[in-house]
């Protein structure tokens, strides 16, 4: 048979219940206040946006790599048959965008 409970328990368990409770609402408090809210959301756009510019490097960081490897050869020298091309191409460009200023100045 279950043991009677004082009125002194009783008391004890409303007291230590309504502490519960206080504590139960004080944390509601703080999840719906809006900083909070706001803190929360801030984290989530900042850890999406480093997840974001993670790939991002990551990316760059390969296709750096990917272009380097098609001027270097694996033992670091550079490949003459495609880095000669490449600069007689930049040169032609580049001058013809300096003459083509020049005549701008002109005309």
């Amino acid at each position: 048979m279950p043991e009677a409970r004082t009125p002194a328990d009783i008391e004890a368990d409303i007291v230590r219940r309504r502490q519960e409770l206080a504590a139960s609402l004080d944390e509601i408090a703080v999840r719906v206040h809006p900083s909070t809210i706001m803190g929360d959301v801030k984290a989530k756009a900042s850890a999406a946006v480093d997840r974001t510019a993670g790939r991002a490097y990551v990316a760059a960081n390969r296709a750096l790599t990917d272009v380097r490897a098609q001027f270097v050869g694996e033992d670091g020298a550079p490949r003459m048959e495609r880095v000669v091309p490449v600069a007689l191409v930049t040169v032609a460009v580049v001058g013809g965008l300096f003459a083509l200023s020049a005549r701008r100045r002109r005309g």
